[in-house]
């Protein structure tokens, strides 16, 4: 006899205020917690939740409610992380979707495998992270990806995706655009290269360099410099509710920038292989006087300007208002639009 499946672990009016690092105040007509790649296919089955629109939640650290979402929520916490591999030029690691991005990262480094140290403290689940193509301190998610499998919401079927098909942009991916709201990513798999190199070429880390004299690190001083400069700068979620940073550094023409230079020479910028230039949006925030000012219950973080808070009971609203605002001063001053990193629902 077929072993009976477990059924669906479904709530009803669910809160969602603990499920989205800024603490924002929302229900969930229905949640469903997706513990395996089977409970998608069930989801995918189901008379009711299979025909309905459908919001996909990891972590909620990339996310902004400012509504009640009829939508099925389908919470992914399918768990697991392994050594799928190790080849002669990389160890290929494989998590589900439901793990913690940052546990996976210290895992990796305990585990003797380093490529990942860069993109330690990063909030958020791990099926998110090629959603978002995550990055920090000079490398991407798409620098260490190998594959991912997702469930198809329309078919049921299990898709295996590598990296020239997901699209990976800055914090862009297939998934915020043609397969947005139409699959979820259940495990991802990560390649660290071998030989490995430490990435040490950004602002922060060669301070570590100078600071500390270490000009060769390893992979786990890299991760404990990395974590000390994120908890420096940035707001634990736990403490002050937020999504990281809320703003894309904004990519212009040599020539836009050398126009900016010659207004605001101290505009922090990093220039790409292409020839364009990366402006620092927090320092062009912070050069607007946002630093530390508060629209209702919603602010800027006054050690970095690039992270929006919640002071306590705010709504989503109020954060898409000071984001507005912010957008709308910073055009006004250098014209440039910046572009939100977090999806508002």
């Amino acid at each position: 006899m077929p072993i009976p499946q477990a059924p669906l672990d479904v709530q009803q009016r669910a809160s969602l205020r603990e499920h989205n690092t800024f603490g924002l105040p929302a229900v969930a007509r229905t949640l469903v917690r997706i513990k395996s790649e089977a409970d998608v296919r069930r989801v995918v089955d189901h008379p009711e939740y299979g025909v309905a629109p459908k919001l996909v939640l990891g972590g909620g650290s990339n996310l902004v409610l400012t509504r009640d979402v009829e939508a099925v929520v389908l919470k992914v916490e399918i768990p697991g992380i392994r050594l799928l591999r190790e080849d002669a030029d990389a160890w290929i690691v494989e998590a589900g979707a439901g793990e913690s991005w940052h546990g996976v990262v210290a895992w990796a480094i305990a585990q003797g495998i380093p490529g990942l140290e860069n993109l330690a403290l990063i909030p958020g689940a791990v099926g998110a992270a090629p959603v978002q193509n995550i990055g920090a301190y000079g490398v991407e998610l798409q620098d260490r990806f190998e594959s991912l499998d997702a469930v198809d919401l329309v078919t049921g079927r299990t898709v295996t995706l590598d990296a020239p098909m997901c699209r990976f942009g800055y914090r862009d991916s297939v998934f915020k655009q043609a397969l947005a709201g139409k699959s979820v990513i259940v495990r991802v798999r990560l390649r660290c290269p071998r030989p490995w190199q430490p990435v040490i070429g950004y602002l922060d880390l060669e301070r570590k360099v100078a600071e500390t004299g270490i000009t060769a690190p390893d992979a786990r001083t890299v991760f404990d410099w990395v974590c000390a400069i994120r908890r420096a700068k940035l707001p634990d979620p736990a403490v002050i509710g937020n999504a990281g940073s809320f703003f894309k550094n904004p990519v212009v023409t040599a020539e836009q920038c050398r126009d900016i230079i010659g207004r605001d020479p101290e505009v922090v910028h990093y220039p790409l292989p292409d020839g364009s230039v990366k402006l620092a949006a927090g320092w062009l925030i912070d050069a607007c006087g946002w630093k530390g000012k508060s629209v209702g219950r919603a602010g800027v973080y006054e050690r970095q300007a690039l992270v929006l808070v919640n002071r306590g009971g705010a709504s989503g609203a109020e954060v898409v208002t000071l984001a507005r605002a912010i957008q709308e001063s910073v055009y006004g001053r250098f014209g440039i639009r910046l572009e939100p990193e977090p999806v508002i629902v």
